[in-house]
């Protein structure tokens, strides 16, 4: 890593590895646009039992997310799979102990996007990716979508919309990210990282 390249934030709740796989494939889009450098952050789960606690570390994947991460990135995408339509709780939970970030104004004015995987096929992938928008509003941060000059959001019939990539990961979860969808989650991710190489004035 270049200690002058842009940081962009990919953080993420995966349970099966799909989101994960997802934001592997931001990462990679972001970080086709010299200057930028992905940081593939995750949270941990949570449980109904008071006393239970996560690891320090996760086992493998990424790191947990801190919030001097939401300080230092100049853009991120957040990404879930989808509980009945909404983010997990696990996602919302972090955000939700965001208050001294929104009121300090730390992600205003950036610019930020949002990705998602769900089990079934019309299992409420829009609608969670609209979920996890409404945090990011109240924090200030510019949220983007795909744009239609993507010709794969015209073609591929399990996954990626306007609001964000997306992909269909089948009832038990194995089912591998197909080429639309990935193409998709890293033209997203590349669109972030231009984006975010335009507001710090290096006109990509």
């Amino acid at each position: 890593m270049n200690a002058s390249n842009l940081t962009i934030l990919v953080l993420y709740y995966s349970r099966h590895g799909a989101t994960r796989k997802l934001a592997e494939f931001i990462a990679q889009g972001i970080e086709s646009v010299p200057g930028c450098d992905a940081r593939l952050r995750t949270v941990p789960a949570i449980s109904t039992v008071t006393e239970a606690t996560a690891p320090a570390v996760p086992a493998d994947g990424a790191p947990y997310v801190e919030l001097e991460d939401l300080e230092q990135c100049a853009a991120l995408a957040v990404g879930s799979p989808t509980r009945f339509g909404n983010m997990a709780s696990a996602m919302k939970y972090f955000w939700d102990g965001t208050s001294s970030q929104w009121l300090a104004g730390t992600l205003a004015g950036k610019p930020g996007c949002v990705f998602t995987s769900t089990g079934s096929l019309h299992g409420g992938q829009e609608s969670t990716l609209l979920s996890m928008m409404i945090p990011l509003l109240h924090h200030g941060v510019m949220v983007m979508g795909l744009p239609y000059t993507n010709p794969d959001l015209m073609t591929t019939a399990s996954g990626g919309t306007p609001y964000g990539a997306s992909h269909w990961s089948g009832l038990d979860g194995k089912k591998p990210v197909t080429d639309e969808e990935r193409r998709l989650a890293v033209a997203m991710g590349r669109r972030l990282a231009e984006t975010a190489v335009r507001l710090a004035g290096g006109g990509a």
